[in-house]
């Protein structure tokens, strides 16, 4: 009743069978260890002290940021040379702009600081001016912002002074210099400076939350278990299917049977 396993037909069908099972255990298990390792990393950065709160470093000793040295406090001294205006930022449940400029310092490169946030539409008017001469700034470090940060403006045609994102490859055409692939905000009391400007939070390190991004990995884990179920009950019922028809024409029940 079963010799029909043994067709061309069968083997291409249990050939299938035997490499997507296989293949659907291993991606939902490595979907698995994803979500394990997120929530590891996320226990991690819990049980470290608050980045804020550990000693300023030179900023060369902080790089490349990474989810250890985000937030970090990190000192710089330059220059404050060209200044951008980076709209559509919010700021409790207000949208404004960010005040960032770029401190030239001693190497040549240029670090960019955020100095604060104003409500409203880019207004270089109302943009307190940036000390002069040679600065000491102390600033929690952060990563490059990139498209899947939040705030960021990808539309272009930004006025000029004005920039969409927070980073060194978005600034490599607009300033002359060599820009940090990081930036610092500049910490306050949380209430307007006498310049203004609110100070911007740093915010946590991307990766290090159980974010959705996390939970699409759980959703996934049991996605390819599911399907590598499916695979095998849609054999079974392919199988049992053809094993009852191959009986009845055994049995003459069947029109083949003729």
């Amino acid at each position: 009743m079963y010799r029909f396993l043994l067709t061309p037909r069968w083997w291409g069908i249990n050939l299938f069978v035997v490499l997507a099972i296989p293949f659907c255990v291993f991606m939902g298990t490595w979907q698995l260890g994803r979500f394990e390792d997120r929530v590891e990393t996320h226990e991690q950065a819990e049980s470290r002290p608050d980045p804020g709160t550990r000693p300023a470093k030179p900023l060369d000793e902080l790089l490349p940021v990474s989810t250890e040295t985000s937030g970090r406090p990190a000192v710089a001294t330059g220059t404050y040379a060209d200044q951008f205006l980076v709209p559509g930022r919010m700021l409790d449940d207000r949208t404004g702009f960010y005040v960032l400029d770029l401190l030239r310092t001693d190497s040549g490169k240029a670090l960019p600081v955020v100095r604060g946030w104003l409500a409203g539409s880019p207004d270089e008017a109302e943009v307190p001016p940036a000390p002069t001469g040679k600065v000491t700034v102390t600033g929690d470090l952060q990563a490059s912002e990139n498209t899947g940060t939040s705030g960021v403006d990808l539309s272009g045609g930004l006025p000029e002074g004005q920039l969409g994102m927070i980073s060194a490859a978005s600034l490599v055409n607009l300033v002359p210099y060599d820009v940090y692939d990081a930036w610092v905000t500049l910490p306050g009391t949380g209430t307007a400076d006498e310049d203004g400007m609110l100070p911007v939070p740093a915010a946590a390190a991307q990766g290090s939350g159980l974010d959705l991004k996390a939970f699409q990995n759980l959703g996934y884990t049991g996605e390819w278990f599911v399907f590598g179920g499916f695979v095998l009950f849609m054999w079974f019922r392919l199988m049992r299917r053809e094993a009852e028809a191959a009986r009845d024409i055994q049995l003459g029940l069947a029109a083949d049977a003729d």
